[in-house]
């Protein structure tokens, strides 16, 4: 099942391509940090459209991929392939297992030229993010490249790119033994927060954060976010807000801090009511930041605020939590921010970094940012002043019936683009292969109380005697972080992977979930919490819904229209070899896995699986969605993808689990 774009979609994509053209903005090939097949950040430039001007790779010698080498992270206990390598003067850098170490690997054979550990510490150990590293950050200081890694432990460190020594002179000595007496700060006493021993820092009683993404060093600023325990994990109220931090790239000084919490006085204060904000913690940006480096301007996602699913004793909208907020990158001062969902109890965080590019709306050149979302939006707002660039209204959603529970009566919806998947669930959704299999969907589907976008959960003791409430997209999207969306910044053309997903939450007294909680932060047991959760299949184990149930859509920004989709991967098995399908021509379904994926000056390319269940590395025409090639791959990847450029020969990086896998051109 494919959407082809029509003529009048290609002729208004092909007009706006040409009139970029002619505006004044620096060449897409020289975007700071993807020159010459560079790769600096997370997303290969500080915009985070995961493109690369390389074009050795295209649709006429794609089949001729092959593996080049493999990484094994083995000795590091890599598990969760979730670094992207950054790609800087010859050298790919990336972290790997729950210490996070930061390693060096020759790009041209996979050999690690050097690791670096940080220290043991009691923080680290009871870390919930360890092997959440999703990569390094890089800047040129004086002439010396730096590597800036944030760690399970709170802790920011510099190393010299070369060696992997910490840098002298840099930050401030850490009092506890074993760490090296410069190049690291302890960035739990920026915080402000007191504690005893540096080696365990805050009590748990108190709160408790830490880092999965990795900094971004912005006009000389190193702008560090954080991440706290998961909030389907929590049953008490108190933790600590994952305020910003920013530090001097070539000194470490402590520059500023931006409460993502507003105390009184502060813009937004008002939103937390009942002193709800003296308690109340989390909202970190664990996803990946976004910057605009001429501007000096910091893009961050936030996620929600302490604890999904129940907020009844944080009543209001709770600012900043599940919002876009745009910094000064010198000051640490807000520009504008917008809440893209209020009071946030669906685990609805923004999962993946902000993209940036630059438009061409009705003639005008314009600056915008996209946040594509959990709920299968995509929120566009010019970049400098905030304002949306399509309009976007406060719509009714249903109330809780949890007591205690007062959500927001409307929600923020985007009137463009039009969601990229589905949102909410109706009879029209479900699967309709034959009129069978959606009336046995239909009765799985009478134990849940099913509805619009934003339906809350139910309490295990509902008096409809419902198994539970079913929330479509559920909290894993929609978009999530296993497929960050990707853009070609020549086209303005934004890349989207999805799945379609609804889940169920059980909400239970506060006091179930406690118990069976290890060492959970804070001291007051919650009134309500999520005891338990899950999807729902369909008869036979096939999907609830009509396919694709992934797919990646293009959305022109120049314009908001969709242009195409195409499913992820293939038909999988168990739907090919169903008895009750065998005789019907079934159309490709997806797998129902999001894409990783890498925008190139030739192709998108990104990574799936067959309808023989191995893992395929894809190429797709930008434009039409045409599929190009396909070549099968050692691995399944997830969760990121790269290319890079060494001494003229074009990778593609694939994140393997604890390895990475690196494709190129046979007998280059």
């Amino acid at each position: 099942m494919k959407s082809q774009p029509t003529i009048l979609q290609l002729t208004k994509l092909l007009a706006g391509v040409f009139a970029l053209a002619f505006l004044p903005p620096v060449a897409a090939d020289e975007a700071p940090g993807t020159t010459n097949g560079q790769w600096h950040y997370l997303g290969g430039d500080s915009a985070h459209t995961r493109y690369s001007p390389a074009d050795e790779i295209d649709a006429d010698n794609f089949a001729e991929l092959e593996e080049a080498w493999i990484w094994d992270g083995a000795s590091f206990n890599a598990a969760s392939g979730r670094s992207t390598p950054s790609y800087i003067n010859g050298v790919l850098y990336t972290v790997a297992g729950p210490r996070r170490h930061v390693v060096a690997i020759d790009p041209a054979n996979g050999e690690t030229l050097w690791s670096y550990r940080e220290p043991n510490t009691k923080r680290y150990e009871y870390s919930m993010r360890k092997d959440y590293g999703k990569g390094v950050a890089y800047a040129n200081v004086n002439g010396r490249d730096v590597i800036y890694i944030s760690s399970p432990g709170f802790f920011l460190t510099a190393l010299d790119a070369k060696t992997g020594v910490p840098l002298e002179n840099w930050g401030k000595p850490v009092a506890i033994d074993g760490f090296p007496k410069s190049g690291v700060v302890d960035m739990l006493a920026d915080l402000g927060y007191e504690y005893d021993d540096p080696s365990k820092g805050i009590p748990l009683e108190q709160g408790y954060v830490t880092t999965s993404s990795p900094p971004i060093v912005v006009d000389g600023v190193v702008v560090v976010g954080n991440s706290h325990e998961q909030g389907y994990n929590q049953s008490r109220i108190e933790n600590i807000p994952g305020d910003i931090l920013g530090y001097d790239a070539k000194t470490g000084e402590f520059l500023w801090k931006f409460n993502v919490l507003p105390k009184p006085g502060e813009f937004g204060h008002e939103t937390w009511e009942n002193d709800a904000w003296k308690w109340t913690g989390d909202i970190s940006s664990w996803a990946p930041l976004s910057a605009d480096q001429e501007r000096g301007i910091v893009y961050i996602p936030t996620n929600g605020a302490t604890m999904d699913f129940y907020g009844g004793f944080r009543p209001g909208d709770n600012l900043f939590s599940t919002s876009l907020i745009a910094l000064d990158v010198k000051t640490g001062k807000r520009l504008w921010h917008f809440q893209l969902v209020h009071h946030d109890i669906w685990n609805y965080d923004t999962p993946t970094a902000p993209v940036l590019l630059d438009v061409n709306i009705e003639g005008k050149k314009v600056p915008i940012v996209a946040q594509v979302t959990k709920q299968s939006f995509t929120y566009t707002f010019n970049r400098v002043t905030g304002e949306p660039i399509w309009p976007i209204v406060e719509k009714p959603v249903p109330a809780s019936r949890i007591p205690g529970e007062k959500l927001s009566e409307t929600q923020p919806f985007p009137t463009w683009p039009l969601p990229y998947d589905n949102q909410g669930l109706t009879t029209d959704d479900l699967i309709d292969f034959t009129p069978e299999l959606r009336a046995r969907t239909i009765e799985i589907l009478q134990d849940f109380d099913t509805g619009p976008l934003f339906q809350p959960p139910l309490h295990r003791d509902n008096e409809e005697g419902y198994k539970g409430a079913l929330w479509c997209p559920g909290d894993i999207g929609g978009v999530n972080i296993d497929g960050p969306a990707a853009a070609d910044p020549h086209t303005g053309v934004l890349y989207v992977t999805s799945r379609k997903h609804c889940t169920t939450r059980i909400i239970a007294p506060g006091a179930e979930r406690d118990k069976i909680l290890d060492a959970p932060t804070g001291t007051t047991v919650v009134d309500y919490a999520v005891l338990s959760g899950f999807g729902v299949r369909g008869p036979d184990g096939l999907n609830i819904f009509k396919p694709p149930y992934s797919r990646i859509t293009a959305i022109d920004m120049n314009t908001g229209e969709h242009l195409w989709y195409i499913p992820v991967g293939e038909t999988p098995p168990n739907v090919l070899n169903h008895p009750d399908l065998k005789d019907m021509k079934i159309p490709n379904t997806g797998t129902g896995r999001a894409a990783p994926m890498t925008i190139t000056k030739t192709l998108l390319i990104y990574a799936g699986e067959g309808s023989d269940d191995k893992p395929y590395l894809y190429a797709v025409d930008k434009l039409t969605g045409k599929q190009l090639g396909k070549v099968e791959v050692p691995e399944k990847s997830s969760y990121g993808m790269m290319s890079y450029v060494h001494d003229g020969r074009q990778y593609v990086i694939l994140q393997t689990g604890p390895r990475l896998t690196a494709m190129a051109i046979a007998d280059f």
